[in-house]
């Protein structure tokens, strides 16, 4: 069920042709210094992957993949990507990249399971990145420094584009807040999880969710992650499970926590049969992707996607996903979104 939030005598600080010329600034500006904070090269990455070799990612667990068959492949069937964290590290082998060094792409995907909001769309734009890196640096400490590196990132992305149209003004702060999804739970144990994101992105502007996919002291999860990418049962240093998470910032705009990115180390083989068992999903090990990382063909990584469409809307104090994207909306939606002044794309 779509659901719309309309703030409260919304108006776009930036007219259309300035905000198509801004989303254009931002994706360039934001790809050169995340490439150079985090030694990322850019590839050229595929729209559509074979069903069948465990290469798409299902995300929650749950998501349909578009799909279409083939006809000069004997009807072979492709599937639509959800996102691309296992094509990365399959790519990460096939081209050899070294220790410390990664790669960016500009990901494409349609998602059409996804219920339509301010913030969600059926068309989904990131920067989907991954890095090679060491067994040593499979811990808490080394999550914490990538992710301030890409925050780092986005604030300067930030000072740039305030400094290009006065009319925006920032509004990060200048420290991101790091927490456990259990340790949130427990300062919040009546709220849901989104709720409980709302409290602690609030309170402190900018904040790193730890450990998202396994079950909390409830016995319920944050929220679901697929078993074969993010490594989220592994024990941390810190005395919690998972070695991944979720990048949010209080958006003042809609008076909500917004999710930027969503990253994490990735499973080594052990994370990778533990997590197929605790989901029933243990039949995966006969796919091309997973026998290639049990057989140890693939480098340990770290990765993850950053929103294009969300990134700009946040930086030019947008209302909706839609004024800086072109995608497909219930017609309700679109009236009431034109009768507010918020110029759908």
């Amino acid at each position: 069920m779509s659901q719309l939030i309309i703030p409260e005598d919304y108006k776009s600080a930036i007219d259309l042709k300035q905000t198509e010329q801004a989303i254009k600034k931002i994706k360039d500006f934001f790809l050169q210094s995340l490439s150079t904070e985090l030694r990322l090269r850019r590839v050229t990455a595929p729209l559509f992957v074979l069903r069948g070799l465990g290469m798409n990612d299902d995300l929650n667990g749950v998501e349909r993949a578009v799909n279409f068959p083939i006809k000069d492949m004997d009807e072979a069937r492709a599937e639509v990507v959800h996102s691309l964290a296992k094509w990365k590290r399959n790519t990460l082998a096939e081209y050899k990249i070294d220790n410390g060094f990664g790669i960016v792409t500009d990901m494409n995907a349609i998602r059409a399971d996804e219920e339509l909001d301010n913030v969600h769309s059926l068309y989904v734009d990131q920067w989907d990145w991954e890095r090679v890196m060491a067994k040593k640096d499979r811990n808490i400490a080394f999550l914490k420094k990538i992710v301030r590196k890409i925050y780092s990132a986005i604030l300067r992305t930030e000072f740039y584009i305030c400094e290009t149209y006065p009319e925006i003004k920032p509004f990060l702060p200048e420290d991101i807040f790091f927490i456990h999804s259990e340790q949130l739970r427990q300062m919040y144990p009546d709220m849901t999880p989104k709720e409980r994101e709302d409290e602690i992105c609030r309170k402190h502007g900018a904040v790193f969710i730890m450990g998202i996919g396994g079950k909390l002291g409830d016995g319920k999860e944050h929220d679901l992650r697929a078993p074969d990418y993010d490594d989220w049962t592994t024990e941390n240093e810190e005395g919690f499970l998972g070695l991944n998470g979720d990048l949010l910032v209080w958006y003042p705009v809609l008076d909500r926590a917004m999710e930027l990115s969503s990253m994490g180390i990735r499973v080594d083989p052990e994370a990778l049969l533990h997590q197929l068992k605790l989901t029933g999903k243990e039949d995966r090990v006969q796919l091309y992707f997973h026998k290639r990382l049990l057989e140890g063909e693939l480098p340990l990584s770290i990765g993850g996607g950053i929103g294009q469409s969300r990134l700009c809307m946040v930086l030019l104090h947008k209302a909706h996903i839609g004024e800086t994207q072109s995608s497909i909306w219930p017609d309700d939606m679109r009236q009431k979104c034109h009768e507010a002044g918020i110029a759908l794309i």
